[in-house]
């Protein structure tokens, strides 16, 4: 067997041993002697050999014609269409494929449409050829020749209904039921041919995870209606990556409803004393205080929005800046929140804060969440709320679970160390301000107090104030 035989023996391609010859001889021509039949031949293979793809994610509009290897994920019903000048209706079957890289849409016509709704089935292994082009919902490719492989292996589960974690880039079809822990506003943008389009955000939780919803035009209204807390289902999504992370998105063939399931949802979040300047992390706590919300003027002109509040756990406390549409959640002191998605970063004061913003999650968790039942009595409702839902006072006391007090803590510290809470003694109390404004909330790492002061301070700075506690609010005659 000459040379050439064994390079057309080891191809993928649809092509003669005489085409392959003529094209190898043609090619010695062309390069002017400068190439034996041997080189000609491996170059000629090479040629052929591109239009076979890495994967789905290598497939774009334009190329002449791929090769790739993909699983059924599901398959349509065929349509038919009128062709210009021809009596006979033209028939269209939409298999959705892929592989560990991502998903992709075939369309098989006429006679290999009827053959392929009777042949293929969700899960089998395919050998295709195609042209890409733009489609409705991306890039589509148009089949020239499917076959079977039964040989490959494609790790990309096929199933009815789904859990977080059971979702892999490339599904499509995916039903899913989850807990609703946020929603964003709907957002429009401007596509490449001039037209407008709507998205928005769900964040959803199961027993196995939490994911990200994207809703595209008509589904993104969908946000709006719904409140977190609530059990819902998306119909038809399809996975995507972003930024390293995978989403569920949802089209026009898809849908969000609303259902009547007890879905459980626990986070599971890192210790406050635990974080690190550049994680990006869960965290889960009481509020401490929360800052009235703040406007700021962007540097491109647009105006944002911070609010800043101090979350705490059983092993410590932390500021965590809530910016943009998140700025608008309703937290108050008591409030069990958790926090995903947060980027730790350095603070005031040589401190570390989170910061929140568009791709973290916040919610707001019942306080009953953290109990085995929810059947308690009435004396461990108190006990779920405040401070003393994540511990409180070390020593076991109940400092912190009053709930007639405002935003800042029920007590105060002396300069002895104590802590007292009788209206008219005089006091002093050292702390980072968490709340400027009126009044000023002091924070010392272990206790938080409302001071009454006309004192020019500012968001991180160490101060004392010494005064007269009444009421639970210090009444500063000097703050230094």
């Amino acid at each position: 067997m000459g040379v050439i035989d064994e390079v057309h023996g080891d191809l993928d391609a649809d092509i003669s041993l005489d085409e392959f010859r003529d094209a190898v001889e043609e090619k010695v021509e062309q390069m002017g002697g400068l190439a034996d039949e041997e080189t000609a031949a491996m170059l000629i293979a090479h040629e052929l050999d591109e239009d076979e793809v890495n994967g789905v994610a290598d497939i774009e509009p334009g190329m002449d014609e791929v090769k790739f290897i993909a699983k059924v994920t599901s398959v349509g019903d065929i349509r038919t269409f009128d062709r210009d000048g021809d009596d006979e209706d033209g028939r269209v079957l939409n298999v959705d494929v892929a592989d560990e890289t991502g998903s992709i849409r075939i369309s098989l016509w006429d006679e290999q449409a009827e053959a392929a709704k009777e042949e293929l089935e969700a899960g089998q292994v395919l050998r295709i050829k195609g042209r890409p082009k733009d489609g409705y919902n991306g890039t589509e490719v148009s089949v020239d020749q499917a076959e079977q492989d039964e040989d490959t292996k494609i790790d990309v589960q096929v199933q009815d209904t789904y859990s977080i974690s059971d979702l892999s880039l490339g599904l499509s079809d995916v039903n899913l039921q989850g807990k609703l822990l946020d929603t964003s506003a709907v957002r429009t943008f401007d596509r490449d041919d001039g037209s407008e389009g709507q998205v928005a955000n769900l964040t959803l939780g199961d027993e196995t995870g939490r994911l990200r919803v994207t809703l595209w035009d008509d589904q993104a209204n969908t946000a709006e209606e719904f409140s977190p807390g609530i059990s819902v289902e998306v119909v038809d999504g399809y996975v995507r990556e972003r930024n390293g992370s995978l989403e569920l998105h949802v089209g026009n063939r898809g849908a969000v409803e609303t259902i009547e399931a007890d879905i459980d949802y626990v986070p599971e979040s890192t210790p406050i004393a635990d974080l690190q300047i550049g994680d990006t992390v869960d965290i889960a706590g009481v509020i401490r205080s929360a800052d009235p919300k703040r406007t700021f003027d962007r540097d491109d002109g647009s105006e944002g929005q911070v609010k800043n509040v101090r979350v705490q756990d059983e092993t410590g406390d932390i500021r965590v800046a809530l910016w943009g549409e998140k700025a608008d959640i309703e937290l108050a002191p008591g409030d069990k929140a958790q926090f995903a998605d947060v980027d730790v970063k350095d603070g005031w004061a040589d401190d570390i804060e989170a910061s929140a913003g568009w791709q973290s999650t916040i919610s707001v968790l019942d306080s009953d969440s953290s109990t085995e039942s929810t059947e308690s009595s009435e004396s461990s409702d108190s006990e779920t709320t405040g401070l003393g839902a994540f511990g409180g006072d070390e020593d076991g006391s109940e400092n912190g679970n009053d709930d007639s007090t405002d935003s800042a803590s029920t007590s105060a510290t002396n300069t002895n160390g104590t802590t007292d809470s009788t209206a008219g003694e005089q006091i002093e109390f050292t702390g980072t301000v968490v709340q400027d404004g009126n009044p000023v909330v002091l924070d010392d790492g272990e206790e938080t107090v409302s001071v009454e002061t006309t004192a020019d301070v500012h968001l991180g700075q160490e101060v004392t104030a010494r005064g007269e506690l009444r009421d639970g609010t210090l009444d500063a005659e000097d703050v230094f």
